[in-house]
């Protein structure tokens, strides 16, 4: 999340509220892709993560890549959090334990997608080398204590991690030790919405085990093929997860913002001072909740679509759809991730198909395979069948779509080719996080830091 938003615009009842989602509604042809990759900073020499402040930090990364890039700084009092396009067209960030993340631009082919991935990594390593910092792909920290973890003054992360423990056991490590590659999608009604998160929320737990890469914490391995998605399971389940009433044949806008309207806030933001609000819901601020706490208590447009940044299902619904199941990854999954959304959810026989084949799939089925997946990975099961299975099915189903949609390159190829990763793991039916797990218990010869040179961006 790079900036959060100030808009003024009273708020005043829940039809408002839905019909801001509304507004995401656009025509087929209008549809982009916006992908954002989050990694690990490092330093070459010890493998030791990268603090706020110093000359070699992550404010003064930040600074370095401002001039580099002309992009304008975001500020939070007198530090730097990030920076944005000056017209909206991309955004860098930083997370709670100084994950640098590049919130792409929305564009309109997989193509665009790999570029500019490659583009942000290209200049953030010139900034980055001369500090000797470097970065990691995966999904969880492999080597460093939450205490070893630095911590990034962010305000809003501030009042999050105060209030984390207090509602799940793993927030903090969600905070300060995970990576995520996700992709923001669009829709053009209520019901081609409704569809794709239908869709969205059933196939997450694939994404999961299609992208597992965090066997590692604190310098052993965990048990786990997906620590980053055994961490989700209990970080904050008022917020979190697979939720229900999207999997109804007619869910819309007004069900989800009903949802939101009863999970605590986490702030609100008064004249760039972010005050803590972790005690009441949205729908308790509606009702007047704040005030005498806070002077300008009445609720507006930019505290609803702070809150919607605040809440964290497996598929979040903003004015588009954010898919979140995926760990963080090497640099050819930044782009496979988009890739396999993108091939079932824009062509429209891929979605019909992919609709139908987890259609029979109920609630209780599919959050029994996401509670499985961090451990099983492509061993778990659903309706019968192995998710191995199921991912030959759906990749195949995501080939289709992009190759019909025929957006091709200078090469004359199709996007379809950024589907290669995964292509790889059904073929050897296994993940990223198996073969890191070989790796460690042969050739690393029972140590993590190799993950640092062979992984690094």
């Amino acid at each position: 999340m790079a900036r959060d938003t100030t808009d003024d615009t009273p708020l005043a009842s829940v039809s408002q509220m839905a019909d801001y989602l509304a507004g995401g509604c656009k025509p087929k042809e209008a549809f982009r892709i916006g992908t954002e990759h989050e990694k690990f900073a490092f330093f070459r020499a010890d493998n030791s993560p990268v603090p706020y402040f110093g000359e070699a930090g992550i404010q003064a990364l930040l600074l370095g890549m401002q001039v580099r890039t002309g992009w304008d700084p975001i500020m939070d009092g007198d530090n730097i959090i990030g920076l944005a396009e000056a017209h909206g067209m991309g955004a860098i960030s930083i997370e709670p334990g100084g994950q640098f993340e590049l919130s792409g631009a929305p564009v309109e082919t997989l193509h665009d997608t790999c570029r500019e991935s490659n583009q942000h990594l290209a200049t953030v390593r010139e900034v980055a080398e001369p500090m000797g910092i470097r970065f990691l792909g995966i999904g969880g920290s492999p080597k460093w204590t939450l205490d070893e973890t630095p911590r990034m003054p962010k305000s809003r992360y501030e009042i999050m991690t105060r209030y984390m423990p207090k509602v799940g056991s793993h927030g903090l490590d969600m905070m300060y030790r995970t990576c995520t590659i996700q992709v923001n999608l669009d829709f053009s009604s209520e019901a081609d919405m409704r569809r794709k998160m239908r869709v969205g929320m059933k196939l997450q737990p694939l994404a999961t085990a299609l992208f597992a890469a965090s066997p590692f914490t604190e310098g052993k391995p965990n048990g786990l093929l997906s620590w980053r998605g055994e961490i989700w399971r209990d970080t904050d389940n008022a917020r979190a997860g697979i939720l229900p009433f999207t999997l109804d044949d007619d869910f819309g806008f007004t069900d989800y913002v009903e949802w939101a309207l009863d999970v605590p806030m986490y702030f609100i933001v008064r004249d760039g001072r972010y005050h803590d609000c972790t005690h009441v819901t949205f729908r308790q601020f509606m009702a007047g909740a704040l005030k005498g706490e806070i002077a300008a208590w009445e609720p507006t447009l930019g505290d609803w679509t702070n809150h919607l940044s605040t809440l964290f299902p497996d598929v979040r619904l903003k004015r588009f759809l954010e898919m979140r199941g995926a760990d963080g990854g090497p640099w050819r999954r930044i782009c496979a991730l988009p890739a396999f959304w993108v091939g079932l959810l824009y062509d429209d026989a891929a979605l019909e198909a992919a609709d139908q084949l987890t259609r029979a799939w109920s609630f209780a089925e599919v959050n029994a395979l996401r509670d499985a997946v961090p451990a099983k990975g492509l061993k778990a099961e659903i309706a019968g069948r192995s998710l191995l299975d199921v991912a030959r099915d759906v990749v195949s189903l995501s080939r289709q779509g992009l190759v019909s949609r025929a957006r091709l390159n200078g090469e004359g190829q199709d996007e379809s080719v950024f589907l290669g990763p995964l292509d790889e793991v059904v073929a050897k039916r296994t993940t990223l996080a198996d073969d890191l797990l070989s790796l460690y218990h042969g050739r690393w010869d029972g140590k993590v830091e190799p993950v640092f040179d062979e992984y690094q961006y």
